[in-house]
């Protein structure tokens, strides 16, 4: 069990930051070693904790995008709901959070399934689905949250185009009025 604020934490925060920096100065063929130096970490432990890039960067995203965008609890679904797109919205307006969402998906492996980046995601959108449900709410599934929501502000970000101030909360009213 790791604790939180312990060195576990400090090293993947460190790994997390590295990442970020060596795609945010261009180098989009960073490798674990290079990471691990700009770190302060031996590159063995970055392979023991993650094995490969890929698991790193998928871990980095998800980890920031958990801390920039973590689904509030508001007391009803379209709070809920806006309040993390907003999260959401702000990330990818974040030159940072754009450059890691670009290089996840570059960098991920054919063999890999894509949706194990989204079920991270689609794990913390269920809990707030089950919330609204047990209160008698309407409730989509994750995977209309994630096709009407998420997936138009990905694809803002991979294509360049602009992710404007409060088009994440017209995504959850479009999808709302579909219950």
């Amino acid at each position: 069990m790791t604790r939180p604020g312990g060195r576990s934490a400090r090293v993947r925060d460190a790994v997390h930051d590295a990442v970020v920096e060596l795609l945010a100065a261009g180098e989009t063929d960073a490798t674990v070693p290079k990471i691990a130096e700009r770190a302060g970490v031996n590159p063995t432990s970055i392979y023991r904790r993650w094995g490969n890039l890929d698991n790193l960067l998928l871990d980095a995203a998800v980890t920031r995008l958990r801390e920039t965008s973590p689904i509030p609890d508001t007391g009803s679904l379209r709070g809920d709901l806006t309040g993390w797109a907003d999260g959401v919205e702000r990330a990818m307006r974040d030159r940072h959070g754009q450059i890691l969402l670009r290089a996840l998906v570059a960098t991920m492996a054919p063999e890999r399934e894509p949706v194990e980046y989204l079920r991270a995601r689609g794990d913390d959108l269920q809990q707030a689905l089950d919330a609204a449900a047990l209160r008698g709410e309407a409730v989509p599934s994750v995977q209309d949250v994630l096709d009407h929501v998420l997936a138009p502000l990905y694809l803002r970000v991979l294509f360049r185009l602009p992710v404007e101030p409060g088009v994440g909360a017209e995504f959850v009213e479009r999808l709302l009025k579909t219950l």
